[in-house]
């Protein structure tokens, strides 16, 4: 069956990224004073969602296609960054978590239970990411880069998010126990030195199941050349995993609580579910303080949705600059399917298991909690079995 490709174009493909980097830099720059009418920690939050934008966008810093490439090619790179990632950002948070409080506020890491949701969850959201082409992050920067067929993602994972919150009751009751916290187990400084130790023998253990790289290395050559190309791309992922982890803990001192995607997608889907006529009174999940808030408020009061609309924002500036914002639909049906299905899945998935690749894996590791291990352990396998289901979809591995 033939595809179906629509193309935006305004004049010249030079015309169109300058076009989208004006006014994607005016929408920042005006939704930054806005923010700074609220308070200075919003502005920053709106200014760290932008960064973290532009680097996942340069860096092309995916958690999918890592967990593919390792299966499918034994090519280690991509996961031996998010190493890198998780130990930058567990060095960085261990001492403001342990003090409690930061610049004037209470801070707090991502702790959530360990139980059977989290298992079930993340086992789902490792399918759908790879059905989808995109985890949590790789969502929103794909989408904010012109993806069509991500945008599609990102409608179902909202959709499958807000499902998923209306059947949080029943999930909260399987067998679970309460967060476990390392550095509550064991003191924060012995605590850092066990996950530090743990994340090291992991690299090494990459590193000797990794194939050595060939033509695929091509990258590299440009990595290399990325410092004079700090505005254009591309970005090598080293560079990318500190600037990230620089950026969670901005986060964490700015808003209290760690980076997070997937809320975000719960929150709107809810919105549109209740202009659909929706009534929240109907579901226990959002009569919450916390959830009833984020329903009534504004989609930029809400700090998780603030800052992944910034991601997006700042993916489009970035590939405006890389001159590779060229919005099209070039996908065929099965591909779109794929879509459908992949997004309801991360969506429902990171519900249920508390958070997505950032929000429960990397935040919930770099805050000592247990629930972020066992989320990687299930969502490995899940991962898996997406990259074997790839093919009948028609997508290449």
């Amino acid at each position: 069956m033939a595809s179906v490709r629509w193309s935006s174009r305004a004049g010249s493909p030079g015309t169109v990224q300058v076009q989208t980097l004006v006014l994607g830099l005016l929408l920042a720059t005006l939704v930054a004073l806005q923010r700074l009418d609220v308070g200075w920690r919003p502005m920053v939050l709106w200014l760290l969602g932008l960064l973290l934008g532009v680097t996942l966008y340069h860096a092309s810093f995916g958690f999918a296609s890592a967990y593919r490439r390792m299966f499918v090619a034994r090519d280690m790179r991509g996961v031996q960054a998010q190493l890198l990632l998780l130990a930058l950002t567990t060095l960085l948070f261990a001492p403001v978590l342990a003090q409690g409080s930061a610049l004037g506020q209470a801070v707090g890491g991502a702790w959530a239970p360990v139980g059977l949701s989290v298992a079930v969850g993340a086992f789902l959201f490792g399918v759908g990411m790879q059905l989808a082409g995109g985890c949590g992050s790789g969502t929103l920067y794909t989408v904010g880069g012109g993806n069509g067929r991500m945008l599609v993602v990102l409608v179902a994972a909202c959709a499958g998010s807000f499902w998923a919150s209306l059947h949080m009751g029943w999930w909260q009751q399987l067998p679970s126990h309460e967060a476990v916290v390392l550095a509550d187990v064991m003191g924060w400084q012995t605590a850092l030195a066990v996950q530090l130790f743990v994340l090291g023998l992991l690299a090494l253990l990459l590193l000797r199941m990794a194939r050595t790289p060939s033509a695929g290395a091509a990258n590299t050559g440009a990595s290399r050349r990325t410092w004079t190309k700090l505005l254009s791309g591309p970005w090598p992922t080293v560079v990318a995993a500190v600037v990230l982890a620089l950026g969670n803990v901005g986060t964490l001192l700015m808003a209290g609580h760690p980076w997070s995607i997937t809320w975000g997608f719960t929150l709107w889907g809810a919105k549109a579910a209740q202009w659909l006529g929706w009534q929240a009174v109907s579901s226990g999940f959002w009569q919450g303080d916390f959830q009833s808030g984020a329903l009534a408020g504004g989609v930029l009061d809400d700090t998780t949705s603030m800052m992944d609309l910034a991601i997006m924002l700042g993916a489009g500036c970035a590939a405006a600059l890389a001159g590779r914002f060229a919005p099209r639909w070039d996908f065929a049906w099965r591909s779109l399917a794929a879509a459908l299905i992949g997004g309801l899945m991360i969506g429902y998935g990171s519900r249920i298991a508390y958070g997505c690749n950032i929000g429960a894996f990397v935040s919930g590791v770099a805050s000592g909690s247990l629930h972020g291990w066992l989320w990687i352990a299930a969502a490995l396998p899940g991962s898996w079995l997406g990259v074997q289901l790839r093919p009948r979809f028609g997508l290449l591995n």
